[in-house]
């Protein structure tokens, strides 16, 4: 099973709070773990100038002021950006698929603040990650859903409504959601 460049949706009642209602961005999944980035929590208290000013990057007039994510609990001082994939990025960039790409360097936050960075993107600090076999036992034990992950979705500015939004892909009502799993 490889969820690399899909999107992990919280069931009720996963037992983490800082995953309560969370929609993860896979951005990499193999025997040795996993990786990935949530996209529908936004950190109340950093904007995207004031981490800039923290770095020492100057804020260009075609830049953007960004809401900046809560990416996950693992190194949470470390930034990441999640990003189309019409902005190269260089060998420091991975590539998750022909839609989504992940930098984390300055390079990108300095292209970013001048105008000239991807034409969509999320920035985070912090990541979800899962050592070998974990992610995978979450799954089973009712943790976790898994969907496709567009675009319009992932880069969406509406972040309270991406959790309803992921279920809805699937064809599920969140009213209608359990906490526990069922056997037949």
């Amino acid at each position: 099973m490889d969820l690399t460049g899909k999107l992990l949706i919280a069931m009720p009642g996963m037992g983490d709070p800082r995953f309560d209602k969370s929609v993860i961005y896979l951005c990499a999944h193999s025997p040795d773990g996993a990786m990935g980035l949530i996209v529908n929590k936004p950190a109340h208290d950093l904007s995207f100038s004031h981490l800039l000013a923290q770095l020492g990057v100057q804020q260009g007039p075609g830049g953007a002021d960004i809401r900046v994510h809560f990416g996950g609990p693992v190194e949470h001082g470390r930034g990441f950006v999640l990003h189309s994939a019409d902005y190269p990025g260089g060998d420091a960039t991975l590539h998750v698929d022909a839609r989504f790409s992940m930098t984390a360097t300055m390079d990108i936050l300095q292209a970013i603040a001048e105008g000239q960075g991807p034409a969509r993107f999320i920035m985070a600090l912090g990541y979800a990650g899962w050592g070998p076999g974990q992610l995978e036992s979450e799954i089973l034990r009712n943790g976790w859903l898994t969907a496709e992950a567009g675009p319009e979705l992932v880069f969406s500015a509406q972040n309270s409504a991406k959790w309803e939004q992921a279920l809805r892909t699937l064809g599920v009502d969140p009213v209608g959601l359990s906490a526990s799993a069922g056997r037949a």
